[in-house]
């Protein structure tokens, strides 16, 4: 490591001078932080204290600053140094405003403050600052995959900010869903009658649009490289394949409808008769074409009654259908339910639901149906039978409670299926058994079963495609990272992310196409997608002291690390989020980033003035979430929640990150306890690294082990679960736990 200077700065302003002595915060960085230059400031973030920190850097060659202010996500700007390492000791949130102003609690506040100021010296020592990665992608053009309303509205959007983009649709024109459609549900006032697709004025803004490539009955053959240099592969009906320079890719594959031949007992497959709503339109476009008239497509009669079944296999508890709820299928059935009666105000026209559900309008469109004679009622359907040319709907009515109600001599029954993802392969169930069978054909137990096709055929030795939720749908959060997925630089957008109609879709388009930008962006300049936005740190890896585990490889939530021909890790900067679950699972630590490492955290626990067993002043360590924990606890000094002047708070990028060195090290130098903070993990999980807490909690589990080790209670480690909301429960957990520590009594390790 070359020559670094380090130098401290105290802030006095924001009441830290009032409440600390300063002073002695200067002489403890010069002292027990070893740093040569020390210095306070009254307002360190105002110009004057800006312009003092870099007439410093240029006069006094200072490679390494350590601030003791704010908060690490405060005054972001002002003390933005991209050519120096920074470290950051949060006196005020951390410390000034979640200590009482009295004068009992003056010594306590003290300590803490003294101890930030240390650990802010050793972290910052421990870091050099990121050069940025020098492999980086210098193409801007945009994949859009899938040419429906979505896809062609992720291609418009882009092409309208600058970029290029290349749109691959499977078939032979735009339009996918929306296209099969009659007409859409209105997204105006007076929200009254449905309104045009807007399909063809899409697809003809794509088609004219000279920043947009299309490629007609083509599919995705081969993804290969990251974002800002994706090299794809494009094969097109005629045989040739198109390589084409990617910068960023969104996925907007869409939907299918859910198979009503899996419904037999809704009369699915049974009957011409019984139809989906895709069937529905199908009939509806046909009727418009010709005299008007919707027929029956057994007899080609007109149709005079018609009942559309809502929830059709879908919001089903027991697991043999879908599980949730599609969204879209309530209004769809009020507009195909208009169709009827704007063309024939005579035909019997019912509607039976569970829930009737209608977004976007309110219950203006839901009204207008019942003004022009549609009707709603409210039952569980049990059993469609055909009889002939018609059938009989039997149901349970659920205002009446007459569990044998029915509607006969029905001319069409439609059948609201929902919304299943076109997601392509299931990476996560490639090593289960599959069930053979092609689309048509009967498996060994007589059901259907239809292989998934790849979609992206990435080359990601985790997969072909981007990963699944339990549902099907891509891997995203609604919360924390819409559009995001597993794979950096790739998105999806649109009913393959979750159910939606026509008017979220297009909205989901447009911010993904931002996400995509943003992305390819970042990717030519070296730095971290989303959450570390702007982060010019990567990974790097000691070979000579790897042992070929696989662990990070294999725990790396996003691809980005691969192997070699001698089964060494290969690093995939541009793909990598920074969120340091390789770190944190190596065992043998010889993966770090040059701003985050095992160093730069140990160091800090390390820095801690630890009080002997008698000062009856504990120790405990805090391990924070800094997407989730951490601005709960700024945001819990924002609001003066007190807390224990006790803990010792660092902020760690993921509880993935979290190498259990730092827990054997925290207990081994005499800290009575130490509290994981992280996001809620599982099916419902908040963190923005998606599998770091719970890697991050499976590795933690483990701990035990350490805890029989050094003969300790399992009280002295604590994970908990923390979500950025919650400003109160934080400070509330913590004095509970200090309270706990204090009746288990002082660690044993003090003094050693």
């Amino acid at each position: 490591m070359a020559d670094i200077k380090v130098a401290a700065y105290i802030c006095k302003g924001c009441g830290l001078g009032e409440r600390l002595d300063t002073d002695a915060l200067v002489k403890i960085a010069q002292k027990d932080g070893k740093v040569p230059l020390a210095k306070s400031h009254d307002f360190l973030c105002n110009a004057d204290g800006v312009a003092m920190i870099k007439n410093d850097i240029a006069n006094e060659g200072v490679t390494h600053i350590m601030i003791g202010a704010c908060s690490r996500r405060a005054k972001t700007e002002a003390f933005f140094f991209p050519e120096n390492a920074v470290a950051r000791a949060n006196l005020r949130e951390g410390v000034i405003w979640i200590r009482p102003d009295t004068e009992d609690a003056r010594e306590t506040t003290q300590d803490m403050a003294e101890d930030y100021i240390r650990m802010g010296c050793a972290e910052v020592k421990a870091m050099t600052a990121p050069g940025g990665n020098t492999n980086t992608g210098t193409s801007k053009t945009l994949l859009v995959v899938g040419g429906g309303v979505t896809g062609m509205t992720t291609a418009i959007e882009a092409s309208k900010t600058g970029y290029s983009v290349v749109l691959v649709e499977k078939s032979g024109e735009l339009g996918g869903w929306a296209g099969k459609l009659y007409k859409r549900t209105p997204v105006h006032e007076p929200f009254k009658s449905p309104a045009d697709t807007g399909v063809a004025d899409l697809a003809s803004q794509v088609m004219g649009d000279s920043n947009i490539k299309v490629y007609l009955n083509a599919t995705i053959a081969k993804t290969d490289g990251a974002p800002g240099r994706f090299v794809v592969d494009i094969a097109t009906e005629s045989g040739a394949t198109h390589t084409e320079d990617i910068g960023a890719i969104v996925q907007a594959t869409g939907f299918t409808l859910y198979d009503m031949n899996k419904l037999p007992e809704l009369g699915g497959g049974k009957s011409p008769n019984v139809v989906d709503q895709a069937g529905l339109e199908a009939l509806a476009k046909a009727a418009a074409a010709g005299d008007g008239v919707i027929r029956r497509p057994s007899d080609n009669q007109p149709v005079k009654s018609v009942v559309f079944v809502q929830c059709a296999g879908q919001r089903d508890p027991s697991g043999t259908h879908l599980a949730y709820c599609s969204g879209f299928c309530c209004n769809a059935s009020i507009k195909q339910a208009m169709y009827f009666k704007d063309a024939n105000p005579s035909v019997d026209t019912t509607i039976i639901y569970t829930d009737l559900r209608t977004p976007g309008n309110g219950e203006d469109f839901y009204r207008s149906a019942q003004e022009k004679g549609v009707i709603f009622t409210k039952g569980k359907v049990a059993e469609v039978v055909p009889n002939g040319a018609t059938s009989t709907v039997k149901f349970h009515d659920l205002i009446l409670d007459d569990k044998d109600a029915a509607v006969a001599d029905v001319d069409l029954v439609v059948l609201a299926t929902g919304q299943v993802a076109n997601s392509g392969i299931n990476i996560d169930a490639l090593t289960k058994p599959q069930v053979e069978g092609q689309e048509g054909e009967s498996s060994a137990e007589g059901t259907v079963e239809v292989k998934p096709i790849s979609i992206l055929n990435l080359t990601y030795r985790q997969g072909p495609d981007v990963p699944q939720l339990k549902q099907g749908f891509t891997d995203s959060h609604f919360i924390c990272f819409p559009y995001e997925t597993r794979r950096t630089g790739i998105y999806t957008a649109g009913p393959v992310r979750r159910p939606m109609d026509i008017a979220q879709a297009r909205e989901d388009a447009t911010g993904a196409a931002l996400k995509a930008i943003q992305a390819l962006e970042n990717a030519e300049l070296g730095r971290a997608a989303h959450p570390r936005s702007g982060d010019l740190s990567f990974p790097k890896v000691r070979l000579e002291g790897c042992t070929q585990c696989k662990r990070c490889t294999v725990e790396c939530p996003f691809g980005a690390i691969d192997e070699d021909e001698k089964r060494f890790p290969v690093f995939n900067e541009s793909r990598c989020r920074r969120c340091g679950t390789c770190m944190g699972a190596c065992p043998v630590r010889v993966i770090s980033f040059e701003n985050y490492s095992v160093n730069t955290v140990g160091a800090q626990i390390k820095a801690v003035d630890i009080p002997d067993e008698f000062s009856e002043k504990p120790r405990i360590l805090i391990l924070a979430c800094e997407n989730d924990a951490y601005p709960a606890l700024d945001m819990a000094g924002m609001s003066r929640n007190e807390y224990s002047a006790f803990v010792r708070i660092i902020p760690i990028r993921c509880l993935g990150s979290v190498n259990t060195i730092w827990i054997t090290d925290a207990l081994n130098a005499g800290y009575d306890g130490v509290m994981l903070m992280g996001c809620k993990s599982g099916d419902e999980y908040q963190c923005h690294f998606v599998k770091g807490s719970e890697l991050g909690r499976v590795r933690m589990s483990k701990i035990d082990d350490t805890l029989k080790t050094l003969n300790l209670e399992s009280e002295r480690v604590r994970d908990l679960e923390v979500a950025i909301t919650d400003i109160e429960r934080v400070p509330d957990m913590i004095n509970k736990y200090a309270a706990e520590l204090v009746a288990v009594g002082p660690s044993p390790f003090k003094g050693f």
